[in-house]
């Protein structure tokens, strides 16, 4: 079958090769045909370092597809079930599970140090245990959420993460209140997908910050009440709040450069909210007078903060009703062959996000 593969980390772009096959398959797996699948900014982070990920691999994490096989033990799915692919499954009897903090249950990750691909040279891993720029994914069974059959595979694969993280970091984590004023720094997927669940929490003011002009404008269409490049922040800030700051601020970018930029833009006693996933080396440092003085929630969100699967059928209730728009994150379309195509666009910014059809 065919994947995209990266050899090497820090390398710019993938090799599709027709020489793979899955890996892993047996009880409590399931095996998917991946019909479409996101790019996530957090997929070039495992490309250059940014994230840990063994190598090679498979990058993609955003899909959605098929059941072609169901391994021994596994109940509650059949061939030909439609899913999308969760890389961070609950196993519901961890500590953080217990909690009811399934967003933060580790067992996902112990996936990511076993291959999920192999060819002739040897393994081959998948991102997060996943790796869905491959025509076929084996994972484990919990990985696999049905979903109905009026969600189309490119809407499904976005809530796979995407809308997910996003409306959950507004509507779970800071819990926006109606009224408020918000600012998004960084205006992709996921930061429209916040400013999205900024607005139907009844948000007041919703300031878009991002440095691409199409992305601010696309901003606009989703719900900011205006949008700015990072230079005019400062300026929105006094124009919007009198110069106090906002009540929420949310960092989607994951550098300590903006995170310290949404510290500040924040008011006192108001939330800043980290959505972005960072490197382990970017130090983000504050002086213990501002943190008692200023009193600010600093509120990092994990995949959205709140359990998935509700999270999920939430988002599909909200988008059959018209309330979200997840069609118009779409911006552009390619095929497996085409995926370098795909990440030039996310990092020129020109894509919302890119949906890749295999």
């Amino acid at each position: 079958m065919r994947a995209a593969v990266l050899h090497e980390t820090g390398q710019e772009k993938l090799e599709v090769l027709d020489d793979i096959e899955t890996a892993g398959f047996g009880p409590g797996k399931v095996k998917i045909r991946v019909r479409a699948t996101g790019l996530c900014h957090s997929d070039l982070s495992a490309m250059n370092g940014v994230l840990p990920q063994p190598a090679p691999f498979v990058p993609g994490h955003e899909g959605a597809g098929e059941i072609i096989d169901v391994g021994d033990g596994v109940t509650g799915h059949s061939e030909g079930d439609r899913v999308l692919l969760c890389w961070l499954p609950a196993c519901g009897v961890c500590p953080a599970c217990k909690r009811g903090q399934t967003q933060l249950c580790l067992a996902g990750f112990m996936n990511a140090g076993t291959p999920n691909f192999k060819r002739p040279g040897g393994d081959v891993f998948g991102f997060a245990g996943t790796g869905t720029f491959a025509e076929e994914v084996v994972v484990d069974a919990g990985c696999a959420v049905p979903i109905p059959d009026d969600v189309p595979f490119d809407i499904a694969a976005l809530i796979g993460c995407g809308v997910t993280t996003g409306l959950g970091a507004a509507i779970n984590t800071a819990d926006v209140a109606a009224g408020s004023s918000v600012a998004v720094i960084g205006c992709g997927g996921v930061g429209i997908s916040a400013i999205q669940g900024a607005r139907l929490k009844g948000a007041a003011q919703i300031v878009a910050v991002d440095p691409v002009a199409s992305r601010r404008e696309s901003a606009l269409k989703f719900g900011a009440t205006e949008a700015v490049s990072p230079e005019e922040l400062a300026d929105a800030k006094q124009r919007v709040t009198a110069g106090e700051g906002f009540d929420y601020v949310f960092e989607v970018v994951g550098k300590s450069a903006t995170a310290r930029t949404a510290y500040e833009t924040t008011r006192r006693g108001g939330t800043m909210c980290v959505v972005g996933a960072g490197a382990m080396d970017d130090q983000l440092q504050f002086n213990m007078f501002e943190l008692f003085f200023d009193e600010k929630r600093i509120l990092p969100s994990m995949y959205g903060g709140g359990d998935v699967l509700t999270s999920y059928e939430r988002a599909i209730a909200l988008w059959r009703a018209g309330r979200i728009d997840l069609e118009g994150l779409i911006t552009h379309r390619v095929r497996l062959a085409e995926v370098n195509e795909a990440l030039d666009q996310m990092r020129t910014g020109v894509s919302l996000r890119t949906c890749i059809e295999i």
